[in-house]
């Protein structure tokens, strides 16, 4: 199978500036890899890190040491040492993320928020709709919503719109940070048949998961960042 993914030896320390530069190590010696179809599950207890790795692996942070290596097309990319606009690239190209919350963005309907990275892609606004419409009522979101700014709905009804967004375009590889947190038991199901056709469709994915169903329902593999993190350790 193809690696889509690959950790080698990442560590991330946070500064904290206002307490005299203070250095706090999270995570040291991060080592895994993902293959496409397969979903990566990260275990550990809450605030150990496993959210944290997801944002290394999209850029959002930076680790201090180590490489990060995402297969786009027919080139791997060390988003270790990226430049910006080569991670805004593969963000568009690679890698997929979605994250706990949705940042609703002012007066933009939910389908046009949906539609948007698959838009980006193709440039072709009304297929985008037209996807994002059908990924909204698999996700139970009525259609007199999807008009409407989503700031003003409800948290589930907001991370259904955040998942139906990361969900619509086809990319190798996708993050998910606690995607079912504040979903019932059917939209729960849902999202798991969403997981299930990424997989089949080649890509691959590393999730952060705390229900156990939700884990056994999706995970390949299950891998214990408890021995990388040092807020563990200490």
């Amino acid at each position: 199978m193809t690696q889509i993914l690959a950790l080698a030896g990442v560590g991330k320390s946070f500064t904290m500036h206002l307490q005299g530069g203070l250095r706090i190590p999270l995570l040291e010696d991060v080592s895994f890899s993902v293959a496409a179809g397969e979903c990566c599950v990260l275990a550990a207890p809450s605030g150990v890190g496993k959210s944290s790795i997801l944002k290394m692996i999209f850029g959002s942070y930076r680790c201090d040491r180590g490489t990060i290596l995402v297969r786009d097309r027919d080139r791997v990319i060390d988003v270790a040492t990226a430049p910006p606009r080569q991670m805004l690239a593969l963000r568009q190209r690679a890698i997929g993320y979605v994250s706990q919350f949705l940042r609703a963005v002012p007066r933009v309907a939910a389908i046009d928020i949906v539609a948007q990275p698959l838009a980006a892609q193709r440039d072709a606004p009304a297929a985008g709709r037209l996807a994002a419409g059908d990924l909204l009522r698999r996700l139970a979101i009525p259609e007199r919503l999807w008009e409407l700014p989503p700031a003003t709905f409800s948290g589930g009804e907001q991370q259904r719109i955040n998942i139906a967004r990361g969900f619509l375009p086809d990319l190798p590889l996708l993050l998910l940070d606690e995607p079912t947190a504040s979903l019932d038991a059917v939209n729960k199901a849902a999202v798991i048949a969403l997981i299930a056709e990424k997989k089949r469709r080649g890509t691959a994915l590393v999730a952060v998961v705390h229900d156990d169903d939700v884990r056994a329902a999706i995970a390949d593999r299950v891998v214990d960042i408890t021995p990388f993190s040092r807020v563990a350790a200490s």
